[in-house]
C-alpha cells in the first residue's frame, strides 16, 4: 500500500472538480490527475449529475482551420502565451485561467463560446506536438492559429478576410428576425 498525502489528493480532487465544471472530458480529467478512473467517474456525476459522455476526444486538427473555430482559438491561444510569458502560471493551471479569460472575453461582448475547453486543451497539445502554431497576418498584425507545414508568408487571419456567410446562421436569422418590427395592417 503506497502512501499517498492527503492534501497532495484534495488538490488533485480540487483541480478535477474545476475541470468538470468547465466542461472537460473524461480523457482531460485522466491525463491530468492521478485519480483512479471510477473516483473521477463518481465526481463527474457527482459534480454535473450524469455520467460522463462516451467516445473519442476530438482530434482533427482542421476543425481549428474553419474562420469561426479559428478566431476563437487564436484568442484564447494568444490569452493562454502572454500568462506563459508574463506569469507563473504553468500547466494545466494556465489552459484553466486562459480559458477562464476567454470565456469573460466571449460573455464581455455577448457572444457564443466556440471552444471548449478540451477543444482548449486539444490545442495547447497540438502546438506543443508542432502539428498547429500561431503566424502573424500581415494586415493587421496579430497572431493567429495555422498547420505548422503550411507556408506563413502573406498570411491574412479570419477576422480581416471574414467569408461572405459568416454568421449566417439559423440561430443569428431567429435573432435578428426577433428585432424586426411588425407591420400592422393599415
Amino acid at each position: 500500500m503506497r502512501n499517498k498525502s492527503i492534501l497532495s489528493e484534495a488538490k488533485e480532487i480540487q483541480l478535477v472538480t474545476e475541470l468538470i465544471r468547465l466542461g472537460a472530458r473524461l480523457q482531460v480529467l485522466e491525463t491530468n490527475s492521478n485519480l483512479s478512473r471510477e473516483r473521477l467517474i463518481k465526481l463527474y456525476k457527482e459534480i454535473k449529475g450524469v455520467s460522463p459522455p462516451k467516445g473519442m476526444l476530438p482530434f482533427s486538427e482542421d476543425w481549428f482551420m474553419s474562420w469561426q473555430a479559428n478566431i476563437h482559438s487564436s484568442l484564447f491561444i494568444n490569452i493562454y502565451n502572454y500568462l506563459i510569458a508574463h506569469t507563473e502560471v504553468q500547466g494545466i493551471d494556465a489552459i484553466i485561467k486562459g480559458y477562464k479569460l476567454y470565456l469573460e472575453h466571449i460573455e464581455l461582448n455577448q457572444l457564443e463560446p466556440t471552444l471548449s475547453l478540451t477543444r482548449a486543451w486539444t490545442l495547447i497539445r497540438f502546438i506543443r506536438g508542432e502539428i498547429l502554431c500561431t503566424a502573424p497576418c500581415n494586415k493587421c498584425g496579430g497572431n493567429f492559429v495555422v498547420h505548422a507545414l503550411d507556408l506563413h508568408t502573406n498570411l491574412i487571419c479570419k477576422l480581416c478576410n471574414i467569408p461572405s456567410r459568416a454568421g449566417k446562421t439559423k440561430k443569428s436569422t431567429h435573432a435578428n428576425a426577433a428585432h424586426i418590427p411588425q407591420l400592422s395592417p393599415a
